[in-house]
């Protein structure tokens, strides 16, 4: 009962929140600075530091509580759709509703919604030196590495969020289901033991599943726990600060990553909601074990016995598309990435040249020349 009510309270509201004004991939601080203006009365907004090219970084701060919250997004540029929903998030912390006043009461948050401004202008996952700022934590050779660090220093947060877009390959499980959302509770040492800290992280990503599985049920993934010290999330729950890598991937048909947006809009929701009541010690950290680990068994398209040239043989062909900035918008081309015998792999868009309704198909798409 009290998790259907969670559900009342979030998803059929979500359309109030959501922040029209900033859709699809490409999302830059062009984009956020007029939405941050606009937030000025009621939160704090501040310039944090500038990127290589000299772009600016900020962060808000909101709530008045003692349990303390930093977020951040897009620290790879390209990975846009968690900035959409922090976007959505602020209108839902803005609004006068009894959750949101309630986390403002019980929490602070600090939230980085562009890391990565150079990145996130071209478009790439790098900065504009070209190093990944994820693999920058222990050297901080960045400015973007160290401004991150430096807020984490100064804010001394309680819980991290590190937020995150995933590739359309990986899949929940063995199962042909998409993961759509993943998470993990990163590693603090080689032999990924569990402290006290990394327990907490495992029971908010229990918290936020529970209420995922009946909106999405088996489209929630368990990322990789390879423990590395140089990526921000190991880092900071080696300082024994509770952190959770949150990765938004692919729904049905959702290259935009709207409908990706929502879920994570409202996994974001609830686990803030968890927070704020002091139900982390209801959940079961165990159960983190229990979803499914990711696996990368997807192809954007996936072509099943497509005849080889001079030859009565057939092959699979796996295609993935590249994404491609071009005139302030995302294109997808397609490209072949695999081909051979591709069984026990999926497709979002699947078909067979040996059944009469896919070929004719086919003979309509862009790729057809690919194959």
């Amino acid at each position: 009962m009290k998790l259907l009510r969670a559900i009342m309270i979030t998803k059929p509201a979500y359309t109030k929140f959501k922040e029209i004004r900033v859709q699809g991939r490409y999302v830059t601080n062009a984009h956020i600075i007029p939405l941050l203006e606009e937030k000025k009365e009621g939160f704090e907004v501040e310039t944090i530091g500038y990127s290589v090219r000299n772009r600016p970084i900020h962060s808000i701060t909101l709530g008045s509580g003692p349990l303390k919250i930093l977020m951040w997004s897009q620290m790879h540029g390209n990975e846009s759709t968690t900035t959409k929903s922090v976007l959505d998030l602020l209108n839902f912390l803005s609004a006068n509703e009894k959750y949101s006043q309630h986390i403002r009461k019980q929490c602070t948050l600090r939230i980085i919604p562009i890391l990565n401004p150079d990145g996130a202008a071209a478009y790439t996952r790098v900065n504009a030196n070209q190093v990944d700022l994820n693999r920058d934590a222990k050297t901080r050779s960045q400015p973007e590495s160290t401004i991150l660090r430096g807020e984490y220093d100064s804010f001394a947060p309680d819980f991290c969020f590190n937020l995150h877009d995933q590739r359309t390959i990986y899949n929940v499980g063995s199962t042909p289901k998409p993961a759509t959302l993943s998470f993990l509770a990163p590693a603090h040492n080689v032999e990924r033991s569990i402290s006290e800290t990394r327990r907490t992280a495992m029971q908010l990503i229990v918290a936020m599943n529970e209420i995922l599985e009946t909106l999405i049920p088996g489209q929630i993934g368990r990322y990789d726990d390879t423990f590395n010290d140089n990526c921000v999330g190991d880092t900071f729950q080696l300082l024994n600060t509770p952190t959770i890598l949150f990765e938004a991937g692919h729904f049905h048909e959702d290259y935009r990553r709207e409908q990706t947006r929502e879920y994570l809009f409202h996994a974001l929701v609830h686990v803030l909601k968890t927070i704020a009541e002091n139900k982390i010690e209801s959940y079961n950290g165990n159960a983190y074990f229990e979803i499914p680990e990711n696996q990368k068994d997807f192809f954007d398209i996936l072509v099943h016995n497509v005849p080889e040239e001079n030859s009565n043989k057939r092959k699979d062909i796996g295609i993935l598309f590249t994404e491609v900035l071009a005139n302030g918008k995302i294109d997808f081309e397609p490209r072949v990435v695999q081909a051979g015998n591709l069984e026990g792999c999926f497709g979002h868009q699947t078909y067979d040249f040996l059944n009469t309704a896919d070929l004719k198909e086919l003979e309509k798409q862009n790729f057809r020349e690919l194959l």
